[in-house]
């Protein structure tokens, strides 16, 4: 994709003025008022400008992924029940294929920005937005399987905002080079919102790119890097792939960086430490979800505990409970993460009872278990075995196995997410045929890479003539995940994205 070029934030008031003017006129009226509108837009200009466009029509943004196929697509787009969709020229194919089911405004996101001929300022009034209107629904798998549309307020965003702005020093002389995806708060709000709210320049790349992105480093002039894990592996390898020359130019603008920031997964100590050699940043790491924004972090100035995240956030309440809901004292005891503050979510997109039950005496339940280490808080992992994180990504075992299910040859799987390195987890299968049937592990993964984001395609699959199960019949996931460190297991690799989850 060709640079887009460079744009001031005078550039992005007016092109967002414009989105906003023109979706009230096609729908009508003077405020969206929280209806929905999804966009489907690569990182860059136009993506920020329809942000931007719906937030100042009054309409909630649904940033959809670009990563996704049409089915994945399809679902979000069904249970959010937009007035709109927006789609980059270079994606309204698969806008098309989504099959949206009731009338809808299908959008190109190019003639939303562009300045119509001979169009004049808008002179009446756009809505007024107060603290506690919804401004963004982001999807995210929960342990029911189903995505779950989490709904944040703008006194929400200004919580996390203003939050990451004071711990990490956000300010107007900042620039950020940006290689996330922007449907998860790592980018959206760590980065995109965080560099925009302080008047800091983003440089936004249309993907991840480990070679692009060390020679941005050598030019010196960046101050921020964020990433993920995988990135920071991949970015090693091209380091040590390199020639000399390059190295050393390589290393010399990465020292040049002020914070370099690891989250969205647990980062490996051994990628921690060769980071360390190779550009002298001791990574920060944190730890968030979709639902909080960010809760922990190293400090920007004082120690940083390898394979911690640190202390809680400004404004952030956290505490450690056990299986009953008592509040644990011990630190060293593990306890289940519980968060409160004003960053928090509002509520789960129609989804009342989920919402209920994510709450516990107004405390957020992360399902994260966790202990204190000389002060430090360390993450030992999911009370759910169904939630598996796989390079930055959270995503649901038990939502892949519905679809895998679907595969004429299976008869039943179980997914589960087997450690690994570079990824955190390896999304495997273990597979069960129909009797008489002959099951292709090879062949399923292809057709499921249709159907699946490709974050959720499984790595690793096995075929067995049936499942561990107990005396209930439940499957013992933990002796399904034992089975993977077999030598008959099939591996298939992937090289599709390296991005955020809405959760580390």
């Amino acid at each position: 994709m060709a640079p887009e070029g460079l744009f001031t934030y005078r550039d992005l008031l007016d092109a967002s003025e414009r989105v906003a003017r023109r979706l009230l006129s096609l729908c009508s009226t003077e405020d969206l008022a929280e209806a929905r509108v999804a966009f489907l837009v690569p990182p860059g200009f136009e993506y920020v400008a329809v942000q931007w466009g719906i937030w100042r029509a009054g309409g909630i943004a649904l940033p959809l992924a670009v990563s996704h196929p049409a089915p994945e697509l399809a679902r979000v787009v069904e249970d959010s029940d937009p007035v709109a969709v927006v789609g980059h020229p270079s994606l309204m194919e698969r806008v098309g294929q989504v099959g949206i089911a009731r009338p809808v405004h299908v959008l190109d996101s190019s003639d939303l920005v562009a300045q119509p001929p001979g169009a004049a300022a808008g002179v009446s009034p756009l809505p007024s937005l107060g603290p506690e209107r919804r401004a963004l629904i982001i999807y995210t798998s929960g342990t029911t399987g189903r995505p779950k549309g989490v709904v944040t307020t703008f006194r929400n965003l200004e919580a996390q905002v203003t939050t990451l702005v004071e711990a990490w020093e956000w300010s107007c002389d900042d620039h950020i080079l940006l290689v996330l995806p922007l449907h998860h708060v790592h980018g959206i709000i760590n980065v995109l919102t965080c560099a925009l709210w302080s008047g800091a320049c983003c440089q936004v790349m249309p993907r991840f790119d480990a070679k692009e992105t060390w020679d941005r480093f050598a030019r010196e002039d960046l101050t921020l890097f964020m990433a993920v894990p995988t990135a920071y592996s991949r970015l090693v390898k091209a380091w040590d792939d390199a020639d000399v020359s390059e190295r050393a130019r390589w290393t010399k603008g990465a020292r040049s960086v002020r914070l370099m920031v690891s989250g969205s997964a647990a980062l490996p100590l051994q990628i921690l430490e060769r980071w360390r050699q190779l550009t002298g940043h001791e990574l920060l790491e944190r730890y968030g979800m979709t639902e909080i924004g960010m809760a922990l972090a190293d400090p920007l100035h004082g120690d940083r505990v390898p394979g911690h995240v640190g202390h809680p956030l400004p404004s952030v309440d956290v505490r450690r409970v056990d299986e009953r809901g008592e509040v644990l004292t011990d630190p060293l005891a593990q306890g289940e993460l519980e968060v409160r503050g004003p960053s928090v979510f509002s509520e789960y997109w129609r989804s009342p009872e989920a919402t209920t039950a994510a709450f516990r005496d107004g405390w957020f339940r992360t399902g994260d278990v966790a202990v204190m280490m000389d002060g430090h808080y360390r993450l030992l992992g999911r009370i759910s075995v169904d939630i598996i994180k796989t390079g930055g990504h959270k995503v649901s075992a038990l939502e892949i196995e519905e679809v895998i299910r679907e595969h004429p040859n299976v008869r039943d799987c179980s997914v589960v997410g087997v450690p690994d390195a570079e990824w955190g987890e390896r999304v495997s299968v273990a597979l069960i045929g129909h009797e008489g049937e002959h099951l292709n592990p090879e062949d399923l993964v292809t057709w499921a890479r249709d159907r699946l984001a490709p974050y959720k395609v499984p790595r690793n699959s096995l075929v067995l003539e049936d499942l561990p199960r107990n005396s209930m019949g439940k499957v013992l996931k933990q002796e399904v995940r034992s089975l993977f460190e077999s030598p008959t297991t099939v591996e298939e690799g992937h090289e599709e994205p390296v991005s955020e989850e809405d959760k580390r």
